[in-house]
């Protein structure tokens, strides 16, 4: 790693210890590291010289980077080596993460509550269980499906709304409140 420059280094070595936190090895997280920096694709070889893992290390953590759909192989004219590069654009990466652990950890857990909520409870502790359980399952789905809705937003309108942060609470407070004294004002007139 010493052939790397020392900001590059900084960041490659961060992301393998964050990598680690995320659920994915170090050395995972320092090929996609070095991948999302690198102004070129990098083939196998020259990713295990940067940072002095050997070749199968690198092979191994390139397959799991595919499988999460972080890069994929590409091939350059006249050269029989596969080339791996990390997607351009970091909106794409942030779907594609999102998207996965969705798949890996989220679905597993909905399709479980679902079951346990189909069944039927045989007493007072599965019944207060049960209900816990719906009330995960009930808050779960629907930041899931909340989720859902922002990924199909195009990053024009997402980050204007993610910059908005409280201040969107704070729009739908007023409008709660509008709803109430309109609602109040219905009230009175019907009343007279």
């Amino acid at each position: 790693m010493e052939t790397l420059p020392p900001l590059v280094r900084d960041f490659v070595l961060h992301f393998g210890e964050m990598g680690s936190r995320w659920g994915i090895n170090r050395t995972v997280g320092q090929i996609y590291a070095l991948l999302f920096v690198s102004p070129r694709p990098l083939n196998a070889d020259e990713i295990a010289e940067a940072l002095g893992f050997s070749r199968s290390n690198v092979s191994m953590g390139l397959k799991e980077l595919q499988s999460w759909r972080l890069t994929q192989p590409h091939h350059l004219p006249g050269d029989r080596r596969e080339y791996f590069a990390a997607p351009q654009d970091v909106w794409t990466i942030f779907r594609t993460l999102a998207e996965e652990r969705k798949k890996r950890e989220v679905e597993p857990t909905l399709t479980m509550l679902r079951g346990a909520l189909l069944q039927t409870p045989s007493g007072d502790a599965e019944r207060h269980a049960q209900q816990r359980m719906r009330e995960m399952h009930d808050l779960v789905e629907l930041i899931t499906l909340w989720f859902d809705d922002v990924g199909k937003l195009d990053p024009a309108t997402l980050v204007p709304l993610m910059k908005m942060g409280s201040t969107v609470a704070k729009v739908l407070e007023m409008k709660q409140k509008i709803t109430q004294l309109a609602g109040g004002r219905q009230r009175t007139v019907a009343a007279e």
